[in-house]
């Protein structure tokens, strides 16, 4: 599986960012958020608020750019965070995906990664926010995301953590697009192809909430359990 077009990611993004201001905009601000340590969703919203003006600056100069991922908003935190998505998308749309630019991803240094990140790093937070069930993703989406984690963020874990031992092969299948993934051993392990010591199966968000290491419903493994189960636990994303 590919990334999608870049400009196919921007729907999603609007639609992504807008469900997030509204989750600000209902819930407490000093909810604590079970998945997010001690966060609380002021700090989520904060948090997410300056990713996004934090990539809009990098997509719009091409160079990497100091981290304030914790600067004060204003009083009103969902429409700052709303200015901020509206920054972003019109940082995205005025790109040329092609272009040169610095990111932290295992892919080609374009303006392209940040298309999709940006739909990720909402998509997993919006989860994160939810103040009921979680919301469902678009399967396309979902697994387009566990394709980033397996092909844009293993291929740098080190710049976050230990390499994650895989001594065999191991596929990643979601049941619902159909789509797969086997990882080889290596250091770190990578997308290949090769007979999989274990499978695990499950719908393409619940793999890549578990992939974030979120809460997700247990999945299917046949094979060899203990492989999978201690890959699964291992941290692989920033």
């Amino acid at each position: 599986m590919t990334a999608l077009p870049p400009s196919a990611y921007l729907p999603h993004l609007r639609t992504l960012t807008e469900a997030f201001a509204a989750e600000l905009r209902a819930g407490e601000p000093d909810e604590l958020i079970p998945a997010c340590g001690d966060w609380t969703r002021a700090g989520l919203g904060t948090h997410l608020g300056n990713v996004h003006r934090w990539a809009a600056t990098i997509v719009r100069t091409g160079e990497p750019q100091r981290q304030a991922f914790e600067s004060a908003p204003p009083a009103d935190l969902a429409q700052w965070y709303a200015e901020s998505a509206a920054l972003l998308l019109d940082a995205l749309a005025e790109a040329d995906p092609a272009a040169r630019c610095w990111h932290f991803g295992g892919t080609e240094k374009t303006k392209a990664f940040w298309f999709r990140r940006q739909v990720h790093e909402t998509a997993v937070h919006l989860v994160d926010a939810a103040r009921g069930p979680a919301p469902e993703l678009d399967p396309l989406i979902a697994a387009d995301g566990i394709d980033e984690v397996l092909g844009a963020m293993l291929p740098r874990i080190t710049r976050w953590h230990a390499v994650p031992s895989l001594p065999a092969p191991i596929t990643l299948r979601a049941t619902d697009t159909g789509q797969s993934w086997t990882l080889v051993p290596g250091e770190p392990p990578a997308l290949g192809e090769a007979e999989a010591a274990a499978t695990v199966e499950a719908p393409a968000q619940q793999l890549l909430l578990r992939l974030w290491k979120r809460p997700a419903a247990e999945p299917r493994i046949t094979g060899d359990e203990a492989l999978a189960t201690a890959f699964l636990r291992a941290p692989l994303t920033p």
